[in-house]
C-alpha cells in the first residue's frame, strides 16, 4: 500500500490492517517449513507494510500527545 492511503486510514484500520498482514506473514513462514512458497517476494514486502503502519501509528500517536501538551501548557 501506498503511504498516502495508509495515512488517510484511521487508527483502529491500520491496526485491523496490520493483524492481516501479520497473520498472512506468519502463514508465509508456516508454508516455506513446509517448502512451497510461491510467491517468496512476499515475505519483503510483508515486513516494510507491518514497518510502514507501525510507523504511521506512532505519528498519530505522537501527534496527540503533542496536541494534549499543547492544551496544558
Amino acid at each position: 500500500m501506498k503511504v498516502k492511503e495508509l495515512r488517510g486510514l484511521g487508527e483502529e484500520e491500520l491496526t485491523q490492517k496490520q493483524k492481516g498482514l501479520k497473520k498472512e506473514l506468519f502463514d508465509l513462514y508456516h508454508q516455506r517449513k513446509m517448502g512451497r512458497v510461491e510467491k517468496p517476494h512476499r515475505f519483503q514486502q510483508l515486513r516494510k507494510n507491518i514497518a510502514r503502519m507501525m510507523t504511521i501509528v506512532r505519528e498519530k500517536d505522537l501527534e496527540k500527545k503533542e496536541i494534549v501538551a499543547q492544551k496544558i501548557a
